[in-house]
């Protein structure tokens, strides 16, 4: 009997205290039964039955996406970040015209949707300035679109350091570069990278609109496997599949990153 009595013990997490790995993974083992219990009941209502026999036949296509993807979200990613430095730094510049040029493009792209801009650039920026790469107009689309994002993230970063550190940095005869260097730039590493970490799942996840100009990415890929096969929810589940293989990893760091750059602020 005592055995049941720490039963629901479980399910419970002790409060102020981190979940015992274990306990942390019965949980997420039960959620994931819960899930594909619920997903079977759904397909059996629906009477569906997958039949994925197309992955053997299109596979060379399949992991061309799947590579495609990386390489946009890979050089996006640093784009954007280049972009995202400059334009976070123009909104603390001093010389107003550029403060205000920065601030206004932040607003913009974080103001309006993705596709929008996708079909803005490509059919209109992008024809009139002769760029005829899908490739390079998707990295360009996806860098323009993080780089708002990722410039808020470093300005607010730097806006959170306290000032007090920076004058004990000046009082010790710290010159700028060298406070840029030992005070500035290792907090705001620590206060950016999860964020940052972040940023890149999102740009995977993003890179699934450039289909929509017909980038051969893994969407824009299992489009038209499905539409070939007319196997639509074996496509798009395998789609997702691939998305989260991607994606779950990187979560998974920036979880690491948080709880290791937390514990060191609280040292």
């Amino acid at each position: 009997m005592s055995f049941f009595k720490h039963i629901p013990n479980l399910f419970v997490a002790t409060k102020d205290k981190p979940v015992p790995p274990l306990k942390g993974a019965l949980n997420y083992l039960l959620v994931c039964i819960i899930i594909i219990v619920a997903f079977w009941i759904a397909l059996s209502t629906l009477n569906l039955k997958f039949d994925f026999g197309f992955i053997a036949t299109y596979n060379t296509r399949i992991i061309d996406g799947f590579i495609l993807t990386i390489q946009l979200s890979v050089v996006s990613l640093m784009v954007s970040l280049i972009l995202g430095v400059l334009v976070a730094f123009g909104q603390l510049s001093r010389f107003l015209p550029l403060r205000y040029l920065c601030d206004v493009y932040v607003k913009i792209i974080r103001g309006t949707p993705l596709i929008m801009q996708i079909y803005l650039f490509f059919y209109i920026i992008g024809a009139a300035i002769g760029i005829e790469s899908r490739f390079a107009s998707g990295v360009i689309i996806l860098s323009v679109f993080q780089g708002a994002y990722i410039a808020e993230i470093i300005r607010g970063s730097y806006l959170s350091l306290d000032n007090m550190q920076l004058e004990a940095a000046r009082a010790v005869g710290f010159t700028r570069r060298q406070s840029m260097r030992y005070v500035i730039f290792p907090q705001m590493i620590a206060r950016t990278l999860p964020a940052l970490t972040g940023q890149f799942a999102n740009v995977i996840k993003d890179s699934s609109l450039l289909s929509i100009i017909s980038v051969i990415e893994m969407t824009q890929t299992m489009r038209e496997i499905s539409a070939t096969t007319f196997q639509l929810f074996e496509s798009y589940l395998l789609l997702g599949v691939l998305y989260l293989c991607l994606t779950l990893p990187i979560n998974f760091i920036g979880r690491l990153f948080e709880k290791k750059f937390n514990y060191a602020s609280k040292a």
